[in-house]
């Protein structure tokens, strides 16, 4: 078993909860984990970029090659597209289609999810009118995750345990939030590849 995933996206967005996540997920199965993270200035909505490797052998180094990524999470559209040349031919890019405009010369959205669309393997949401229809707009980083959960090498029920043991500290009621918005996303995920694979 392998997975390396690239998580990527704007400072704030939630990026390391969602590595956080995984990462307990992946104790939870006794497998081996190694991270790298960049941090990007928060305030000023610096990029954020982190690269998760988790293995049931021995893992070497904590920064995935070139072209060897089997998934990139990003909840910003131009984030993941920075990280293109990192995935498999058969990688999967699970990606927000809502920009976070950081940039004054930041692209067209119709460019982005243009590239977006040529990509074999993606899946593209409104992470955060997703999370707003459930009742819960801080955690549109969570609907990210469960639209990338079935593409990480985990049972499902591992990121409901890494969900509560990250934020059982805050409460029942945000544990429950949290893992509302995992099944939205999860759900769009399977909809979306059981219509692509109808067409």
């Amino acid at each position: 078993m392998k997975s390396d995933i690239i998580l990527a996206g704007v400072g704030g967005q939630g990026i390391l909860s969602i590595a956080a996540t995984i990462g307990m997920a992946a104790l939870e199965n006794d497998l081996q984990l190694k991270q790298s993270e960049v941090h990007g200035m928060s305030q000023r909505g610096g990029a954020v970029q982190s690269h998760l490797r988790i293995s049931d052998k021995s893992i070497s180094s904590d920064l995935i090659p070139v072209g060897k990524a089997d998934l990139i999470i990003s909840v910003e559209p131009m984030e993941g597209l920075r990280y293109l040349s990192y995935l498999t031919d058969d990688g999967w890019l699970v990606t927000n289609s809502k920009p976070f405009k950081n940039i004054p010369d930041y692209p067209e959205i119709e460019k982005l999810t243009g590239s977006i669309d040529k990509i074999e393997n993606h899946i593209i949401l409104d992470a955060d009118k997703i999370a707003h229809k459930i009742k819960s707009p801080r955690s549109s980083n969570m609907v990210m995750l469960g639209a990338a959960s079935p593409f990480v090498d985990l049972p499902y029920k591992s990121f409901e345990v890494g969900i509560e043991k990250i934020f059982g500290r805050k409460g029942e009621q945000i544990v429950k939030l949290n893992l509302d918005a995992l099944k939205a996303g999860r759900e769009f995920a399977e909809q979306s590849v059981k219509t692509e694979l109808n067409n």
